[in-house]
């Protein structure tokens, strides 16, 4: 049995980092994103209701899990969950405890060397003037390894590497660097929210315009924050409240169980569980709700907001919107958001290094130094394709397979293994060990019942969807290496044909007829109007791709409309997923050398 070479310095410490872990770029970039996308108001109550059903639960499930298995010398979830119950098939199932963790780090990484970059980008002036449409394009460009934006070649790739480099540096000093992370970052990052939060609560329509004469911040905070209760049948909105859920507490990664193993038999874990989950909580349903949205809402108007909700909003709008408070309180502003940003990702990809360290340490005696750079290493191997390839999809692959399905996945066998396998009765027991606070009997119930029910129905609903993802049903350029280039979906039905509007050697622009959500005032509901949309498609003479459609053509589905050579992203989307396939069967072939070294030492379960 290996001995802990690590500890927590202070319960403050151990919340913070904890919290730290939880709070992430899904708090600021993915919960607004999420609300706004299923309505609003509608998706506040599935929300709340699956953290406490769901959330809490799991919360309790792995911090109970992780201090019960570093009880034996263990600091990952393959010898964790081993410790729990005897056979051989658990430690592999803990796999995805390590795997998770490096896939996730590999492209969160990335969007974590975003904000620096965007910092850096703020104090030089690079946005001033900028319009809306020249930010975003300033994003499309920075991600464009082929471009630069500030004459450093392959910035995007540089950035990247000083952001894994600072990551690896820090988690070479172990759960001490770590825990003076936390205790930094977290006040920093709560300082920052709350300045711009305070900003979103007081700008009201000083921000309206000749072009939105309607902007209304409070009506971004009044779509957020109205209930809509016929939300409550809606499967759809459920599962996407229970997704954020993972997103958001960082559950079923792994990372919770090895910041639990450090801790001591009889330390607390029911009252640090709740205070790191409330905590997350208040940032994110606080805080996230009311940065984003309402300024966005308070420029641009909330149909704007509505239609162009999405991930990019906090790099391609956010610089937009800071500009028009003048030149001094932009950077202020800016430094502010990507400030909070870098401070909401780094104590969480710091996390996601710990149980690969933890894991070496323990079964091949590895230094905190040789676990860290390591990893950092291993991040590298993984992450340099979602830089270079990004706009191919790779990075999307990772972030669906990585950062959902394994997660679903993982939460679910890991409650099935505490609740049935390990026992709730030891489990219960286990949680309120030493608690310093009575746990409502209640969540017993919902730990032996509700969670796992909840979680095999998110797993069964995701099913088809990981079909289409496998079959790449979302494009109709199927073919990895093509000579004929086909004319993809136009609107939100896929089944209208598009009128070309204008053709080149180099370019096509169509129109058609789609739908787009807007707020209707008096019914304070979302509604659906028809628009004229515009697809445009981009070839290059270079390859002999040549286009073969005219103006005045009508250009329906699966059409040819284009010749020549082509590479489509399904060749990057495959290679994504065999990447990941590669490094989960890696991390298990060190979990099985680790289980025949415990076997020669007498040490291993049957």
């Amino acid at each position: 049995m290996s001995t802990k070479a690590d500890s927590w310095g202070s319960r403050v410490g151990l919340i913070l980092a904890m919290a730290g872990n939880a709070v992430g770029l899904g708090n600021f970039l993915r919960f607004p994103v999420q609300a706004v996308q299923n309505g609003g108001g509608a998706f506040i109550i599935p929300y709340l209701v699956c953290f406490l059903v769901m959330g809490i639960p799991l919360l309790f499930i792995e911090w109970s899990s992780g201090r019960f298995g570093g009880r034996f010398g263990n600091h990952s979830t393959p010898y964790i969950l081993d410790s729990m119950v005897k056979g051989r098939l658990w430690k592999y199932v803990g796999v995805f405890g390590i795997f998770t963790n490096i896939a996730v780090a590999a492209y969160y990484c990335y969007i974590e060397s975003w904000t620096m970059s965007y910092v850096y980008h703020t104090l030089s002036g690079t946005f001033n003037g900028m319009s809306q449409g020249e930010v975003a394009g300033f994003f499309n460009s920075y991600v464009d390894i082929a471009q630069s934006t500030t004459g450093i070649p392959y910035e995007a790739v540089v950035f990247y590497i000083l952001c894994l480099l600072l990551n690896t540096f820090i988690l070479s000093k172990g759960l001490g660097g770590v825990e003076k992370v936390a205790k930094i970052g977290m006040p920093l990052l709560i300082l920052f929210g709350v300045v711009l939060a305070i900003k979103g609560l007081t700008l009201g329509t000083s921000g309206a315009s000749d072009i939105f004469p309607d902007a209304n911040a409070w009506d971004g905070l009044n779509f957020l924050w109205t209930p809509q209760f016929d939300s409550l049948t809606s499967p759809k909105v459920w599962l996407a409240a229970a997704g954020q859920i993972f997103f958001t507490l960082s559950v079923g990664m792994g990372t919770i169980h090895c910041y639990a193993a450090y801790l001591k038999t009889k330390d607390d874990i029911a009252l640090n569980a709740v205070s790191a989950g409330f905590m997350n909580e208040f940032v994110e349903v606080v805080l996230g709700s009311l940065i984003v949205i309402p300024i966005a809402a308070g420029y641009l108007g909330l149909d704007w907001v509505i239609q162009n909700a999405g991930f990019g909003m906090a790099f391609q709008t956010m610089p937009y919107l800071f500009q028009q408070w003048g030149p001094a309180l932009s950077v202020i502003a800016g430094v502010c958001w990507f400030g909070l940003l870098f401070f909401a990702g780094i104590t969480s990809s710091l996390a996601m290094g710990t149980p690969w360290m933890g894991f070496m340490q323990d079964e091949f005696n590895w230094s905190k130094n040789k676990g860290a750079w390591s990893f950092g290493g291993l991040v590298l191997v993984m992450g340099l394709p979602t830089v270079i390839f990004y706009k191919e999809g790779l990075f999307d692959q990772y972030d669906y397979w990585a950062g959902t399905v394994s997660l679903v996945v993982f939460a679910f066998l890991e409650t099935i293994l505490f609740s049935y396998i390990f026992g709730i009765k030891k489990g219960w027991e286990e949680i309120n060990l030493g608690a310093d606070i009575k746990v409502p009997i209640f969540f017993k119930y919902v730990i032996l019942i509700v969670t796992p029910a909840l979680l095999g129905w998110v797993l069964v609903s995701s099913v088809p969807d990981w079909i289409d993802k496998v079959k790449d049903a979302d494009t109709n350029n199927k073919e990895w290496f093509a000579t004929d280039y086909y004319a993809e979906s136009f609107g939100s039905n896929g089944t209208q044909s598009g009128l070309v509007e204008e053709a080149t050697d180099k370019t096509i622009k169509l129109s058609f007829l789609d739908t787009k959500k807007v707020f209707d005032r008096e019914t304070e509901q979302i509604k659906e109007v028809e628009f004229k949309n515009y697809k445009e498609y981009s070839f290059d003479a270079d390859k002999n791709q040549v286009v073969t459609v005219k103006k005045g053509d009508i250009v329906k589905v699966k059409d040819v409309i284009a010749t020549g050579s082509f590479t489509n992203d399904t060749l990057y989307k495959f290679m994504g997923r065999m990447l990941l396939l590669s490094l989960f069967a890696f991390i298990s072939l060190i979990v099985y050398f680790a289980y025949k070294k415990r076997a020669r030492e007498g040490r291993a379960t049957l």
